[in-house]
């Protein structure tokens, strides 16, 4: 009786352990969204702090791809039944622990409330909850990614110098915070030629959002463009990882020093299991107010 007291108290001081949730989206596709989580999430690993990456991009996923991993499971086999959580589990670079979704998995592109429930449990079992939680949402205006930023604590933006990443980029905080309630985000200029060349890329955005939109914007960081940074695509490493000295892995490793200093929890829940309940909620929601 004393050991399963004590396993069940271990197990709610981890459900109450704070986890700093980030959801890295963009309003379209190509801007180097996937790339940005997974340095991201190195950069924070590196800083002693223990990371998971989430390949929320359910339908499309290519996290695996990026760094050369062949993951034997993924969340389609969670949700199956076919696997737990932990076999789908991959090590990452600087001890990042990768969750990889399907890819070309239509079925996957639309998770019902019940196989989400199946999620949150899974995630409620895991032994040992991460410090930070990164969430690689697939790009757009969807329903689907709608929640995955909702019920994450920090939205982090990416977006580049073309007309149709800043379109994009604000229609996506248009619709997000008009109709699902999201009033705060991060902006990460990407792909530039300079530090002020993304801080005029920033501007020119919240301008437009403080002009027609009740939302905070913020700067979250820079990446400019650079050769080493392309070749660590080339490579399947993270530029972090393999070029720490190069422009691109110094713009990152500045910004996890960022992110790390944003605000963990919302209010006494924090756990990893929590962001789960909040995207079934969130869900479940959305059905019954379109019922």
């Amino acid at each position: 009786m004393h050991s399963v007291s004590q396993g069940e108290g271990i197990k709610q001081a981890l459900a109450r352990r704070p986890v700093k949730v980030v959801a890295i989206t963009s309003g379209k596709g190509g801007v180097g969204k996937t790339n940005v989580a997974t340095n991201l999430a190195v950069a924070l690993s590196n800083r002693r702090r223990k990371v998971m990456l989430l390949d929320a991009d359910l339908g499309l996923a290519n996290i695996d791809v990026l760094l050369g991993l062949q993951p034997r499971f993924n969340l389609s086999h969670v949700i199956s039944g076919e696997a737990d959580l932990a076999s789908t589990i991959i090590n990452g670079p600087a001890g990042v622990q990768i969750v990889p979704a399907a890819s070309g998995n239509f079925s996957m592109t639309d998770v019902p409330p019940a196989s989400q429930a199946a999620i949150v449990q899974a995630f409620s079992d895991l032994g040992e909850q991460p410090d930070v939680l990164i969430v690689d949402t697939a790009a757009g205006i969807s329903e689907s990614v709608a929640r995955f930023v909702q019920a994450a604590q920090q939205a982090i933006i990416v977006v580049c110098d073309e007309p149709s990443s800043i379109t994009d980029a604000y229609a996506l905080i248009k619709v997000f915070s008009r109709h699902y309630g999201i009033s705060r985000f991060q902006v990460l200029t990407n792909q530039t030629r300079d530090a002020r060349h993304g801080q005029d890329l920033y501007t020119k955005i919240r301008k437009v959002a403080d002009r027609y939109l009740d939302v905070v914007l913020r700067h979250v960081g820079n990446v400019p463009h650079d050769q080493y940074l392309r070749r660590a695509v080339q490579e399947q490493r993270a530029v972090v990882d393999a070029y720490p000295a190069s422009i691109a892995g110094e713009a990152f490793q500045r910004i996890a020093q960022t992110v790390d200093e944003l605000p963990t929890a919302r209010g006494p829940q924090g756990g990893i299991e929590f962001f789960f309940e909040q995207l079934l909620h969130a869900e479940t929601a959305c059905v019954g107010s379109m019922a």
